[in-house]
């Protein structure tokens, strides 16, 4: 009978143990792939924001071509080659949003997340060449003295601009307001997509209140120097903010740590975890303009505490840190640490400092 007891026992404490498993499971499995829920629901309305700014650019686009064809304008071209170069902004970011949807396979086992950065390169080189027409086109047209611009067809076709890009704007906005109500956090977590479309569409709205200022001047005092001036001044501003493109293209090709990421304060954080006597190979870098990912070597003292240890590094690097995709190794710690080269924190080797 006591045999049948303890039996019963057991098997009641196991099914105990799998109750609790299961829930643990279930608890882990949501906070896993919670990030990946609410981030597929976020890139599907940034892709439907995307395409609808792209049909109002695409219009806009045709419409002030021809308005500054018809008004002699080649600062109203100038700012349609800006808005071009935007709807090629965001066409490649409605490609890199269902790219990124893509399965991962053995030849690319990130996917296609850095599809958005050979595109962007792309559309770097287009906004360049067709950059260096106009200026080439606006110094002709000094040199040869010819200035013949119809101010009222500039004043229409700017003010039209300016017109389309507050709705743009407001499109924008619209996706961001909703996605901070759904989400339940503050707009730093907007689709970087939509942040940077919304900075391109303040851009147009900035250069076409100058195109319209330049279209009022020539109205006014008949001066139409201002036309081939405008030309240079977009120019201009269109080449520096290609160049801030580049430079984050450059940084994400090298592998580099993400601006939004403080290297420092991470390392000293995955420091003060207990039982953490050390760490190396710490490494954070970009899969794309939006996507994070991580690896590191933790050395602890404890190998039984290894799972405990990795769960709490992982929720401080995802929930802190704001990096979804992170590699943890757990490894006995030695005393032979402290003095090789290879198994101290970067900024130990650098700074001399012990930790």
């Amino acid at each position: 009978m006591n045999n049948n007891d303890d039996r019963n026992a057991i098997y009641n404490d196991q099914d105990s143990y799998d109750d609790e498993q299961e829930s643990i499971d279930h608890s882990c499995l949501q906070e896993h792939c919670h990030f990946l829920l609410l981030s597929q629901k976020e890139d599907r309305r940034a892709e439907r924001s995307l395409i609808a700014v792209a049909i109002l650019s695409t219009v806009f686009i045709v419409a002030e071509f021809s308005g500054g064809v018809l008004a002699r304008s080649l600062a109203i071209m100038t700012d349609a080659g800006h808005m071009l170069s935007d709807l090629l902004s965001f066409i490649i970011s409605i490609i890199a949003i269902r790219l990124a949807r893509s399965p991962a396979n053995h030849r690319l086992s990130f996917g296609f997340l850095r599809a958005e950065i050979l595109g962007a390169t792309i559309s770097i080189i287009i906004i360049w060449i067709l950059t260096t027409m106009l200026v080439m086109l606006a110094l002709q047209r000094i040199i040869n003295n010819d200035f013949e611009v119809d101010a009222n067809m500039m004043i229409v076709t700017a003010s039209a601009g300016v017109l389309f890009n507050i709705i743009m704007g407001l499109v924008l906005r619209y996706f961001r307001s909703a996605h901070s109500q759904d989400m339940g956090h503050s707009h730093n977590h907007t689709n970087v997509n939509v942040r940077a479309a919304f900075i391109h569409v303040l851009g147009d709205f900035i250069q076409s209140i100058g195109v319209l200022t330049a279209a009022i001047v020539i109205k006014i005092t008949g001066w139409k120097l201002a036309d081939p001036l405008c030309t240079f001044l977009f120019s201009i501003i269109v080449l520096i903010t290609s160049v801030t493109v580049i430079r984050d293209i450059f940084f994400i090709l090298m592998e580099g740590t993400p601006a939004h990421i403080n290297y420092g304060n991470l390392q000293n954080d995955l420091l003060s975890i207990d039982g953490v006597r050390t760490l190396h190979s710490l490494h954070v870098w970009s899969l794309n303009m939006d996507k994070t990912a991580l690896a590191v070597h933790l050395a602890i003292d404890e190998p039984e505490k290894a799972t405990e240890t990795m769960q709490i590094a992982s929720r401080l690097i995802r929930f802190k840190h704001g990096i979804h995709l992170a590699t943890i190794q757990i490894e006995q710690y030695e005393t032979f640490m402290l003095s090789c080269k290879f198994c101290k924190p970067l900024f130990q080797l650098n700074t001399g400092i012990d930790i």
